[in-house]
């Protein structure tokens, strides 16, 4: 069953998308801003305290390995239900082994996130466990917007990640109700939507 995910960081919607059984909230950076938070960590407090017990994914905002991974502990700490979102790659293009490692070694829930292409789900595959939670958010709706399917993607990253009970996938970037039922005929774990 596909798990839906409310992707926000405003707390009047997080309060309707709870009335709905939502099952978690994704949030980032770019949306914080947009709805004018100033206080990037009291935020995520105020809405980690509003879903209790359902996941939360919050995003790094910085760029470099050292910096990457600073931000990632310290959010780590904000509650037991927390993902930290790590990009795949940096604004370089370079693949964030060293973050994705250490962090997963270190047993930080991640959240692997604009994740484009089967190489870059290989390269995430070489770099986790089989035991740390780790939600892999491929960015299906640009993917869509680029003239690709993206359900073959999402199938093949089921596939690889078959026997990672630690693994889900995640339909991120959503454009259309239609993107909800793609999500389900693929057996995506989860779906987080705007």
């Amino acid at each position: 069953m596909t798990k839906v995910y409310c992707d926000t960081s405003n707390l009047t919607e997080i309060k309707e998308c709870l009335k709905y059984n939502i099952d978690g909230v994704t949030t980032n950076p770019s949306i914080m801003k947009n709805d004018g938070v100033v206080d990037y960590f009291g935020h995520c407090k105020k809405i980690l305290n509003l879903i209790k017990n359902k996941p939360l994914s919050i995003e790094v905002f910085a760029d470099t390995n050292d910096e990457i991974i600073l931000q990632a502990l310290k959010i780590s700490k904000l509650g037991k239900n927390v993902f930290v979102k790590v990009p795949v790659i940096n604004t370089k293009g370079k693949f964030l082994k060293k973050c994705i490692s250490f962090l997963n070694s270190r047993k930080i829930k991640l959240n692997i996130t604009a994740v484009f292409t089967i190489a870059q789900i290989l390269k995430i595959k070489n770099s986790i466990d089989k035991k740390t939670p780790v939600i892999i958010s491929i960015f299906s709706g640009r993917i869509a917007d680029s003239g690709i399917n993206p359900e073959p993607i999402i199938l093949k990253a089921k596939k690889l990640f078959k026997n990672y009970k630690n693994v889900k996938i995640l339909w991120a970037s959503v454009r259309e109700v239609y993107n909800f039922n793609q999500a389900k005929k693929t057996k995506t774990d989860i779906i987080t939507v705007p």
